[in-house]
Formats: structure tokens, C-alpha cells, sequence
């Protein structure tokens, strides 16, 4: 046996700058909740405006109720110097909305019904015996949030045959899915979105443009997905006018019939953004605070201190009174750490905060976007002395408001692209000009990826092609042959 001496060189991260780290990866609205919960959590922690009666005494029953173990192994396991779980408890996370009023109320939803509780609602009207309501119900539990039935209907007879031993044909089962795909919304209960499109045009009157609008769903699907309306033209009888007016009527359908469902919740939510930082400008002179107004103000409980002391003195004379002094001294220390991370938090927000305000001044003064300068985080960490990663956790769901409106951090943060007179500009800025290009190129024959490059190049900003690509998906705009129109 060969003995062999190495160095390691490891990184310990302190359990106070764990909890600093946690505390500023969460917006304000987990935060008020989060202090919430410690102060359940903690005894010795508590509210500064809390009324504490002069004469409450001391529950006689504290060693009982606060100390209740069984004997000295569980109270070592729970209560170690150096467990840090005990000192910096694993504290709850939750995620509740807060209005912006000046007390702390859940956003009141509405308890509407879900899609597939609406679809269930529906069956009921549909002449279904037991077994068919059975197959309905397992159909309906199987059509995802978009209105689709992703399985197939011979999948669908063998999970029933495997779940309730019984045998329904492939025939009954489609006869089960067509009567579903009769309830609303239009396409529900569709294996793919060309089924989808047909039902929802079954359903409108079959004037002109709806009948050439099947014909080009049933006959060129693929060639009308990838905008071949020449193709369709030439090996159909439908005319170039016929064509447009199909794809009005298609353009009017709804590819994903479940979507209502989940775009109401979606929009629900983004209507209760709370800001975590408050940004006002009086005559030029920018004032930047923390949204707190809910947060409550936190101190020890004073008796805690009363009781330390008290315990203090006696824990020479018995082991009960050393270890109820201990505890204390444990809740005392969590208690004061709580606290002096969150005022750490509150520092590093804010300084944070002003060094991207420093950087984007001319933006925060108009709110014109043309003004948003190139901003990494490197840049930020730079001016602030702080890891990047600190600054990451800082601009991470975090919202500001400004007279201009509500904006995340990471808004302001783009990569920079150079022109050809040496100046950089923001990634944002070569965006929006690539959309306002976009929107006014001719339709009937959109620009290509190379084409634009060349107005880029022209407007003096050095760009490649693939560039171009890359900033055409950044800003979810499709290639040339998808925004082709007749």
C-alpha cells in the first residue's frame, strides 16, 4: 500500500451568505410571504408594532412545550452547533399575489370551471349509456390543454382493455371520439391541427370561400404550411382570388381550441404584477425606491432576551436549564441572521439597481427604447463590485415601475453590435428596426434573411445573415416563405 498526500483547494460558502443569496433570488411578493412564514417559524422573532403586554408572564410550561424531547440524543440531533438546518432553518417558499393596496390581501380569482370540467358538463347532454360515458370520460381525461387527443383510438382500446379487462371495438371508440368533437369548442378532441381546422370550417356556413378553404385543407395541407400557393393553384381549380379568400377563413380559426382556458389564467396573472422597485421622475431628478409598503418592520421578541439572560445564569446549576438557554440563544441568532439578510438584500437591490439606472439614464428619463444602450451583467458586476451571479440573482423575476410602465430587469440587459463607423448599439435597437423593415416589405414577396442583411448594411450596421436568422427567431419572426401572402 502506497500513501499518498494531496491539496485540495475548496470553496465554503457561509450558511449567512446561503441565506442573503436565497433571500435575493425571490420578487417582493414571495418576500412579504417569506417573512410571514419565519416569523410562524421562529418565536423569538416578531413584528415591531406588536403589542406585548407588561405583565404577560412567561408560560410556566416552556420547557414542555418549546423543549419537547424525549431525551438527550433527539435534542443533540435537533438542536447541534454545527447543523446548519437548526441555525438558518430550511424556511418555507411560497408564491402568493399581493395587490397594491396598502394591506396585504390575495388576489381574489375567480373559481371558474376548467376546460375539462366544461367538456364533462357538456357529455352530459350527449345519449351516452354506462359504458360509453366510461370511454367518453377516459377520452375526454386524455385530450390535452390545446383541445387535442394526442393517443390514438386503438391506444385508447387497448388502456381500457388493460384497465377494466373489457374489450371495446376501434370502430365504437371513433364513434365515441366523433361525438365528442360535436361539443364545444369547435375541433376539440382532434388527433392533429388539419382535423382541427376541418371541423371548426364544418361548422360555418358552406359559402364559397369556406368550401375552397376544405379543398385546400383536405387536398394541400403540407403545401398550404409551407405557403406553396402556386403549387395549390396550379393543381386546383381554385383561382388566385379563391385562394386568398380560403385563407382568410383559415386565418380566422383557432389552431389551439383548449387555449382559451390557459390564456385567460395566463392573462389573469400578468395583470397582477407587483413591482420591486419604484422608480419616479420629478423634473429630471430620478428618485429610485424598494416597493415595501407590505413588508412588515421585525425585531426580537423582547422576553426572548429576558429569558437568555435568566437561563443564562441557571445553566450551571442543571442540564435542563443549559440546554432551554441554548435553544433561546438558537432562536435569538436565527432571528438576528433573518434580519440581517434582509437588510443585506435591501442593499444589494438597491445598488444594484441604481448602477443599471446609471447606465441606462437616457432611457429612464423618455422611455424611448432607442435610447436602451448595450448592458451586460459583466457591466453591472463591474460598477457594483459584486459576482455576476449576485447581479443575476437580482435582475431574476424582479419587476420596476417606471412612469412608462412595468418592465423586468433582464429588459435592460442586451448584447451590443457594432456599425460601420465604430459606434455600438443595443441587440434591442437592431430588433426593432428589423421589425419596422418587416412590416413594411411587400407581403406578395417578403425579404429573405440575405436581402435583409444587405439593408442592414446599407443602414450601416455590420450584421451577417446568420445574425439576421438569429435575431428574426429572437423576436418570433418567421423565414421569408411563412410571411408570404397573396
Amino acid at each position: 500500500m502506497k500513501q499518498q498526500q494531496t491539496q485540495k483547494i475548496q470553496q465554503k460558502i457561509l450558511p449567512q451568505q446561503i441565506l442573503i443569496n436565497k433571500l435575493l433570488e425571490i420578487p417582493i411578493v414571495e418576500m412579504e410571504e417569506r417573512i410571514r412564514s419565519e416569523i410562524e417559524d421562529n418565536p423569538a422573532l416578531e413584528e415591531c408594532d406588536a403589542v406585548v403586554e407588561p405583565n404577560d408572564e412567561i408560560d410556566s410550561n416552556f420547557e414542555e412545550e418549546e423543549m419537547n424531547t424525549s431525551d438527550d440524543e433527539h435534542f443533540e440531533e435537533n438542536y447541534d452547533d454545527d447543523n446548519f438546518e437548526d441555525d438558518i432553518p430550511d424556511y418555507k417558499l411560497k408564491t402568493n399575489n399581493f395587490s397594491n393596496s396598502d394591506a396585504s390581501v390575495e388576489i381574489p380569482f375567480q373559481n371558474e370551471v376548467s376546460f375539462h370540467e366544461y367538456l364533462m358538463e357538456q357529455m352530459e347532454l350527449l345519449d351516452f349509456n354506462q359504458d360509453d360515458y366510461k370511454i367518453a370520460e377516459y377520452i375526454v381525461g386524455n385530450i390535452d390543454g390545446d383541445g387535442y387527443l394526442q393517443r390514438s383510438v386503438e391506444d385508447i382500446a387497448d388502456d381500457i382493455a388493460f384497465q377494466t379487462s373489457q374489450d371495446f371495438s376501434v370502430e365504437k371508440i371513433s364513434q365515441i371520439v366523433e361525438k365528442i368533437q360535436t361539443l364545444e369548442p369547435a375541433g376539440v378532441a382532434s388527433k392533429d391541427l388539419r382535423e382541427c381546422l376541418l371541423l371548426q370550417l364544418k361548422r360555418k356556413k358552406q359559402s364559397p370561400s369556406v368550401i375552397s378553404a376544405e379543398k385546400i385543407l383536405s387536398n394541400f395541407f403540407e403545401e398550404f404550411s409551407k405557403r406553396q400557393y402556386e403549387i395549390i393553384s396550379k393543381n386546383s381549380s381554385l383561382s388566385e382570388n379563391d385562394i386568398k379568400s380560403a385563407i382568410d377563413e383559415i386565418n380566422k380559426l383557432n389552431p389551439k381550441p383548449g387555449s382559451a382556458w390557459n390564456d385567460s389564467v395566463i392573462e389573469r396573472s400578468s395583470n397582477y404584477v407587483v413591482p420591486d422597485f419604484i422608480l419616479e421622475n420629478n423634473d429630471g431628478e430620478l428618485s429610485l425606491s424598494l416597493n415595501e409598503k407590505n413588508m412588515p418592520s421585525l425585531r426580537v421578541v423582547p422576553k426572548y432576551d429576558e429569558m437568555l439572560k435568566k437561563y443564562s445564569v441557571q445553566e450551571k446549576q442543571n442540564k435542563k436549564s443549559r440546554e432551554v438557554a441554548d435553544f433561546i440563544k438558537k432562536r435569538i441568532d436565527a432571528a438576528n441572521n433573518f434580519m440581517e439578510a434582509i437588510h443585506q438584500r435591501q442593499v444589494t437591490l438597491l445598488t444594484t439597481m441604481n448602477a443599471i439606472i446609471n447606465r441606462q439614464r437616457e432611457y429612464f428619463l423618455c422611455g424611448d427604447d432607442k435610447l436602451l444602450k448595450p448592458m451586460i451583467m459583466k457591466d453591472i458586476a463591474n460598477d457594483t463590485g459584486f459576482d455576476i451571479s449576485t447581479v443575476s440573482r437580482v435582475s431574476n423575476s424582479k419587476y420596476i415601475q417606471t412612469e412608462f410602465g412595468f418592465f423586468p430587469l433582464k429588459f435592460f440587459f442586451s448584447q451590443k453590435a457594432d456599425t460601420q463607423n465604430g459606434e455600438d448599439v443595443s441587440v434591442k435597437e437592431i430588433i426593432r428596426i428589423l421589425q419596422e423593415v418587416i412590416d413594411a416589405e411587400d407581403k406578395k414577396k417578403p425579404y429573405s434573411d440575405e436581402e435583409l442583411t444587405g439593408i442592414f448594411k446599407g443602414k450601416g450596421f455590420n450584421v451577417a445573415r446568420r445574425t439576421i436568422a438569429k435575431y428574426r427567431e429572437l423576436n418570433n419572426i418567421p423565414a421569408a416563405r411563412m410571411r408570404k401572402k397573396l
